[in-house]
Formats: structure tokens, sequence, C-alpha cells
């Protein structure tokens, strides 16, 4: 997949990704293979409704994984409760019979989730950038005029 690092807007550049982990109540084990494949179709969905990108997704039996770019007007646990609402909703009317045995309220995702910031850098690189920023001054080039 085509990764960009910078994206613009009318007035800011930013390269957002979060990896976020969602796990299904009580860590059941409901999520089979059509399943997963149905998540990855929704969350790409729902994740382009909020100007968003899906860039990876995988998952096993009891828990998904994210990896997602997303748009700095974001407030992202808003973001977050809206995946895990909208997939569940979708999820429970689709798959309803497969869940009716694991569980019989309409849950799906546990109340926590994981959420990390991704970047090309390390955070050790980022910090010595930022603490080196103001330490040394730069030559300046003087202006000269031209010859009158």
């Amino acid at each position: 997949m085509n990764i960009q690092l910078n994206r613009s807007s009318s007035h800011a550049v930013y390269s957002l990704k979060l990896h976020i982990v969602f796990v299904t109540k009580y860590r059941r084990k409901v999520l089979s293979p059509d399943l997963l494949e149905y998540l990855q179709s929704a969350f790409g969905e729902i994740l382009s409704d909020w100007r968003c990108t899906l860039l990876e997704f995988g998952g096993e039996a009891d828990h998904v994984h994210l990896l997602a770019e997303i748009h700095p007007a974001l407030n992202i646990s808003t973001l977050i409760n809206n995946l895990k609402t909208a997939s569940a909703r979708r999820v429970r009317n689709r798959f309803s019979d497969h869940l009716k045995p694991f569980y019989w309220k309409p849950y799906f995702w546990h109340r926590a989730y994981y959420v990390g910031s991704v970047g090309a850098a390390t955070l050790e690189t980022v910090r010595r950038y930022v603490e080196s920023q103001g330490t040394t001054e730069k030559a300046r080039r003087r202006k000269t005029k031209p010859p009158a």
C-alpha cells in the first residue's frame, strides 16, 4: 500500500497515524475469517466518513488491530467511540445468528481500547531534534547591493 508521508489541508501539513486495538467483550473468540473480512471493509468505510484512511488491518479470534491515518481536526476519543459503536452495530446486524451463542445482550467490543501514535522517527530521534533547536546560530547571508 502506498503510504503518503505528509498530507495537507488549507492550514496544516500533517502525518497522524494511529495503532488501534479493540478486544471483543469477555475476550470471546467470535471473530471468524468472514467476520474479520467484513470488519475490514466496515472500518474502512467508517474511517472514510471521518476523512481518515485505514492503512492496515489485522486480527485474531478475540481482537483486531487497525493502522489508521487521521485528520488533525478530530477528537481521538470521539473517533474511537464511533468506530466501536458503528462497527458493533453493523456486525450485530449482519452476523446476529453467529453471535447469539456468545452474547445474550447487544454486546460486541469491550469498553476499553488501545490507541498509540505511530511515526517514522523514533521517540528518541524526535526528542534529540527538539532539544537541539535553538542551540546553534546559523550564519546569515548578507544581502549585497548591486553596483551602482
